[in-house]
């Protein structure tokens, strides 16, 4: 048995508590939210933001970074993608040769455009790191639902150690070597699951979402590719998976608050409304910046863009998609 420490007890670094402790690793979750953490150890319950599943005796609230990590064989990341360097800074002076680093945020970096792992590398290079990604709500696996996601590292051992330390009956783990294009698959779906949830909230149909769907897959390919990433991996799990669970699910934080936005609300609003982070906000100013940067066309996370930062109306930006320049579909292979 493993011993893991898990820092943020959101919805998802509380689901992989759950079901890491279920299997009798030796678990020790903290928030940097002390109210919260105290609510967790009263109740033994996550009553924010997962509530139902019942704390195992194995599964330990911890009042600091220190007490949480030390020990630990595997320290897993769950903080919002925006706070991720800052939840690294927090952890470093307590890290110990051997232990391996996992990430589940999901973003991209506003200001600097860094993946995450590019953050890694320039704080902790010195340690493993491994980025869990996959179709994967916390609300499914916090109920011991069937889920299978990826462990993507350069190391393979540390890849595998997480793809055995986290696998069970019910959460199978892949593992892949593709660490930029996992990152980015888990980061730029969210920024499509808001424009799916702005048509939805607009009265379209699923016409338009399958196109968005399959033009935004493009998409991320086409910054991927441009990025290093392999394009076979968007065809995967952390791609097209990742896809189809954010921009169909009523679980999903960012095809809800585009609804919310289709029907007119304003976005901050929207965002306070859906009540937790909603990653694709973020994301969708940083992947615009960056595809400007680099020179790559991506025209629906543009209107995105535009719609949930600029203000932009959405229904003139769906005239806008729809009259661009006529295209061959498969244009970048001839």
């Amino acid at each position: 048995m493993s011993n893991v420490a898990v820092l943020g007890a959101g919805s998802w670094g509380t689901a992989l508590a759950l079901s890491l402790a279920a299997k009798e690793h030796e678990v020790r979750i903290w928030d940097i939210n002390q109210e919260h953490l105290a609510e967790l150890e009263e109740y033994r319950e996550n009553r924010r933001y997962l509530p139902g599943p019942v704390f195992p005796a194995s599964l330990t609230v911890k009042k600091t970074v220190e007490e949480t990590v030390e020990g630990a064989e595997i320290v897993l990341f769950s903080a919002p993608a925006q706070h991720f360097r800052s939840a690294l800074q927090s952890a470093k002076p307590f890290l110990k040769p051997g232990m391996v680093l996992v990430n589940v945020a999901k973003g991209i970096e506003q200001k600097t455009l860094k993946l995450l792992s590019e953050i890694a590398e320039e704080y902790v290079p010195e340690y493993p790191y491994v980025v869990l990604s996959g179709p994967s709500h916390a609300e499914e696996v916090g109920k011991n639902m069937p889920t299978t996601i990826v462990a993507a590292s350069k190391d393979m051992d540390a890849a595998e150690k997480v793809q055995d330390t986290f696998m069970s009956e019910r959460l199978r783990i892949y593992t892949n070597h593709d660490v930029v294009g996992v990152e980015l698959g888990g980061a730029l779906k969210n920024i499509i699951a808001l424009g799916i949830g702005v048509i939805d909230g607009m009265g379209f149909g699923d016409n338009a979402k399958a196109a968005v769907m399959a033009r935004g897959l493009t998409e991320m390919t086409r910054l991927g590719v441009k990025m290093g990433a392999h394009p076979t991996t968007f065809s995967g799990l952390t791609g097209v998976g990742d896809l189809i669970v954010t921009c169909t699910s009523l679980h999903s934080r960012n095809r809800r608050c585009g609804v919310l936005i289709g029907q007119g609300m304003d976005p901050a609003k929207a965002i306070a409304e859906v009540g937790m982070v909603v990653e694709g906000i973020y994301t969708a100013e940083a992947a615009y910046e960056l595809a400007t940067r680099l020179g790559v066309e991506m025209p629906i996370t543009e209107q995105i863009y535009k719609v949930v930062r600029e203000g932009a109306d959405a229904r003139q930006s769906l005239v806008t998609l729809m009259t661009r320049q006529k295209k061959h579909e498969t244009e970048e292979f001839y």
